[in-house]
């Protein structure tokens, strides 16, 4: 029913009263104007689907050998790979924030690489050492280790090499030993992020045999052949190690999203307490379909390339940095994730408790 209609059925004074209001057809405008709830702040915040918070963020580090050194990732702006003690003065910033979770990534000495990547078992090893005087210091902060060989072989393949191949389940046994001394250190969670097939399943076996049955797995599921890794391993240093060969014989090919979903559910099957997209945002769909088929918790890696690009993007003008940052992070909540994984955690935590 339009105005005219009503004004019809309305009583001659009645009408002209209105009709004195300058009342067009309703065909002529709209009755639901969305930008009435857009308005205002207030209006704005009270309407917001997608609520940010700092216990979203999980904040990735570089530690390496030295007693105080800190060198910064030149392709990451603002991004320091730390000796251990600074390590720990580091997470002591992002425990102070809220920060939930860090993730660990080791540069490991050049002269300690291998062809078996060997180091990655030693449980006096950068990592194992960095996490021993993390939780020393700071108890209450989640800490999680990335089990992969690729920054412990002299390759820079993340599993095992067999005539120029990388081989499965010899793999699987090597990050079954490493994912044990990382938690024997002390870390919460072990993370494959390696792609073997059958590797959740052997690592949880292992920590349920050595009685660490309350260390957690985030597997990461849907792991990509992506070309937006570069800065990270400029970071461990494992980038010139890999020549002309990639990764694309474990890890996913970008065009497909359907194997996703089998490569989470295999996952799950195996024991995965949560599961994980990387990259972040060329995947948003990825990350959207793996939430709402399962319901675990699901955690995005808003990876180096990513970063990298925000930063520069900014330092020449071309974007607000920290309003690209903060929408990044808010469009991977709305796609889906409980956790996120971004070398701006610190940044970010600290734009929220601003109330930024």
């Amino acid at each position: 029913m339009n105005i005219r209609a009503i004004l019809d059925g309305l009583p001659q004074a009645a009408t002209a009263a209105v009709e004195q209001t300058g009342a067009r057809p309703l065909g002529a405008y709209p009755r639901t104007r969305m930008r009435r709830m857009r308005g205002d702040d207030w209006s704005r915040r009270l309407a917001r689907e997608t609520q940010l918070s700092v216990n979203d963020l999980i904040w990735p580090i570089f530690v390496q050998d030295g007693a105080t050194a800190e060198t910064p990732v030149p392709s990451m702006p603002g991004v320091m790979r730390y000796s251990v003690a600074q390590a720990v003065k580091a997470v002591g910033e992002a425990a102070a924030l809220g920060i939930p979770a860090i993730a660990v990534f080791p540069v490991v000495d050049p002269a300690l690489k291998t062809e078996d990547g060997r180091e990655a078992a030693n449980p006096d090893n950068i990592v194992c050492r960095a996490v021993r005087a993390i939780k020393a210091a700071h108890p209450q902060i989640g800490i999680i280790c990335d089990a992969a060989l690729d920054p412990f072989t002299s390759h820079g393949q993340d599993g095992l090499l067999k005539d120029g191949e990388v081989i499965n389940d010899e793999t699987v046994a090597a990050l079954v030993r490493q994912s044990l001394v990382q938690a024997q250190a002390g870390c919460d969670v072990v993370a494959p992020s390696d792609m073997m097939d059958g590797r959740v399943g052997a690592i949880r076996d292992a920590l349920d045999g050595a009685g660490l049955t309350h260390v957690k797995i985030l597997a990461y599921s849907a792991k990509y052949a992506s070309a937006f890794y570069g800065p990270f391993r400029d970071a461990v240093g494992s980038g010139s190690a890999l020549g002309l060969k990639g990764k694309q014989t474990y890890q996913m090919d970008p065009a497909n999203g359907d194997e996703a979903l089998r490569e989470t559910a295999l996952d799950i099957a195996e024991g995965a307490d949560m599961v994980m997209v990387k990259p972040g945002l060329p995947y948003l769909d990825v990350l959207w379909r793996v939430k709402d088929a399962f319901k675990l918790p699901t955690f995005v890696y808003h990876v180096s390339g990513e970063y990298a690009m925000l930063k520069a993007a900014a330092a020449n003008g071309w974007l607000d940095g920290d309003k690209a940052l903060m929408e990044s992070l808010a469009c991977f909540k709305r796609a889906g994730a409980d956790g996120i994984l971004t070398y701006g955690a610190i940044d970010a935590a600290k734009k929220l408790k601003s109330g930024g």
